[in-house]
């Protein structure tokens, strides 16, 4: 029984546990960093096209990393990896125009990476006791996603640093249950 669980989480044998935990906490921490800056109109644009690209770089060393521990999935981690360093890539270049495209940018990823969050929670509902938190993660992420994607909202910057800050901890939350997933089947 054991076994089947473990294929369902599809990780390579003898992957530590508390890496997951690690990088879990990691972006937790991040989160709370970005959702306590205060931004105010003085502020550049520009700086918050960096710390959209530093948080994109952040998300894409994570997703190759895990596409190195996993066996299921792997293209798509790789995938999400190189749309999170191509997004990393755009704001460090040209981060004042860049500002508006990485609000779609970011909308889209959080798409993506909730679609992912909300199969998999869902594939290992019979393997996972905490498969629902990663299903409220993945809605929650989807629907952030759209709501970074809207063109209306006239305080565009504080909003961005909002998706940033809620990125993180939706990574984190989802790295968190990640680690106690292998912890359970190593």
């Amino acid at each position: 029984m054991a076994d089947a669980s473990m294929e369902e989480v599809r990780l390579k044998p003898g992957v530590p546990w508390w890496l997951f935990l690690m990088t879990g906490l990691a972006w937790l921490v991040i989160s709370l960093v970005v959702l306590r800056f205060n931004y105010n109109p003085g502020t550049s644009v520009a700086t918050v096209g960096i710390l959209l690209g530093v948080m994109f770089l952040g998300a894409a060393i994570n997703e190759f990393g895990i596409s190195a521990l996993v066996d299921g999935w792997r293209w798509f981690h790789i995938a999400l990896g190189v749309f999170f360093l191509l997004g990393a890539l755009w704001g460090f270049v040209n981060p004042k125009e860049a500002f508006w495209a990485l609000a779609s940018v970011l909308g889209f990823l959080l798409v993506m990476m909730g679609t992912l969050t909300l199969i998999t929670s869902v594939a290992g509902k019979g393997s996972n006791p905490l498969w629902g938190l990663g299903l409220v993660n993945g809605i929650l992420e989807i629907l952030l996603g759209f709501w970074a994607s809207q063109q209306y909202y006239p305080a565009r910057a504080t909003l961005i640093l909002i998706w940033v800050g809620f990125m993180a901890l939706f990574r984190g939350i989802g790295e968190i249950v990640l680690a106690f997933q292998v912890k359970k089947y190593a």
